[in-house]
């Protein structure tokens, strides 16, 4: 019976993990394909500038027809380990009338309950030969690193990307949102959480097992089974001890008197 309750435990545990992981990994798909939409069929991606511009202080406005996308890739909880670089994926598409040139990509961090308070400006990726025709659509790689001394935390991070349509500069906001800042080698994956409590729970019904053998032996010990003395045949073997002794004759006269 143990080992069945222990089996049905754990078909449980893993019932309930299940539909947790699918979700997961099913609404990464979902983004994985979003973005393999968005790359379409165009490979002219341009290549990173060598020279470094500054696009710190620029502010455009958004060009009408286009559209952008934000994925981080196998990073779905959009955790940013401090000082290490970080990869996400930029797709742009063009519905406009005319082709464009994208210019450079660039993002910052700011205080989540105040956008007005920066707290860095990450380095911006600058392009070259980047167009995308239009009814077209590209996407592009950034690479980015918080600084090693921000405190792991709750961010914003708000990312741009620059273009041109016909020498006439726009950009457009591809993601603004939350990232969270964690110390560099603490990243922890769906995964390995899973397996953490899984593991855990294993540990725990494991003991409760060894405690439900502990007390089965220890009721097996106290349920011993009782002997019993006949009391007949010592009751016979003293009668024969007293026949014809003193103690006889008072009983047979305390008989007699009865009668």
């Amino acid at each position: 019976m143990a080992a069945m309750s222990i089996r049905v435990l754990l078909l449980a545990l893993l019932l309930i993990a299940s539909p947790f992981l699918q979700v997961a990994r099913g609404e990464s798909d979902s983004e994985a394909d979003s973005v393999s939409e968005v790359v379409g069929e165009n490979s002219d991606l341009g290549t990173v500038g060598d020279e470094e511009q500054d696009f710190v202080d620029t502010s455009y406005s958004p060009a009408p027809g286009i559209e952008t996308i934000c994925v981080f890739p196998k990073n779905k909880a959009k955790t940013v380990a401090a000082g290490e670089q970080t990869e996400l994926l930029v797709g742009l598409r063009n519905d406009g009338e005319s082709s464009l040139n994208v210019i450079a990509v660039k993002a910052s961090v700011h205080l989540p309950f105040d956008h007005n308070l920066l707290v860095q400006n990450l380095t911006a990726l600058a392009f070259n030969n980047a167009s995308v025709p239009a009814s077209a659509q590209a996407t592009f790689p950034y690479l980015f690193a918080v600084s090693k001394y921000l405190q792991p935390g709750t961010f914003d991070l708000v990312g741009t990307i620059i273009y041109e349509i016909d020498n006439h500069p726009y950009q457009s906001t591809y993601y603004n949102g939350t990232i969270e800042v964690v110390e560099a080698g603490s990243l922890l994956s769906i995964e390995s959480v899973f397996l953490i409590t899984l593991g855990f729970a294993l540990l725990v019904l494991l003991g409760l097992w060894i405690q439900g053998q502990i007390q089965h032996l220890s009721k097996k010990t106290k349920r011993a089974p009782k002997v019993e003395v006949g009391t007949r045949s010592t009751d016979a073997n003293m009668d024969e001890w007293l026949e014809g002794t003193a103690y006889t004759q008072s009983l047979n006269n305390k008989s007699k008197k009865k009668k």
